[in-house]
């Protein structure tokens, strides 16, 4: 098998993160069970994570993505920073994807600082799973 084929199945690796102080992980669970079901390899950070260790999570385990859930509005502060970090990092080519309560007024604010998704409760599984799946084809 060429080193291309291998790439090609090689699934996708998503760090499923809870930021900041919101403890409401239900739907982030859902989710990494969704991203598990669709053969994806997902490792979840767990709760109160700050953007630093999102970020070193990220380039520690190597992901491919980087799926953040937040809750409580602080989501144009903590979701840049993490985009930000990566960059530092040097790990900019990570897809960042964001979810959680995100009004449609901070949406194309977010998108411009490289999260892209953003997608709101009760969003189809499915859908994200497009999102995250067309992008990475758009990557390799």
């Amino acid at each position: 098998m060429s080193a291309q084929q291998q790439q090609q199945k090689k699934p996708i690796r998503v760090l499923v993160s809870k930021l900041g102080l919101d403890g409401h992980d239900r739907g982030a669970l859902v989710i990494c069970r969704a991203f598990r079901d669709a053969g994806m390899e997902v490792i979840y950070s767990g709760l109160f994570c700050t953007p630093e260790r999102v970020a070193s999570m990220a380039v520690d385990e190597d992901v491919d993505v980087v799926a953040m859930s937040l809750l409580n509005g602080a989501h144009l502060t903590l979701f840049p920073k993490v985009a930000r970090l990566l960059k530092e990092k040097g790990a900019g080519d990570i897809l960042i994807v964001g979810g959680g309560i995100i009004p449609e007024s901070d949406r194309k604010e977010l998108e411009k600082q490289g999260v892209t998704g953003n997608f709101g409760p009760g969003t189809p599984l499915p859908v994200i799973i497009k999102h995250i799946s067309e992008n990475m084809q758009k990557r390799k």
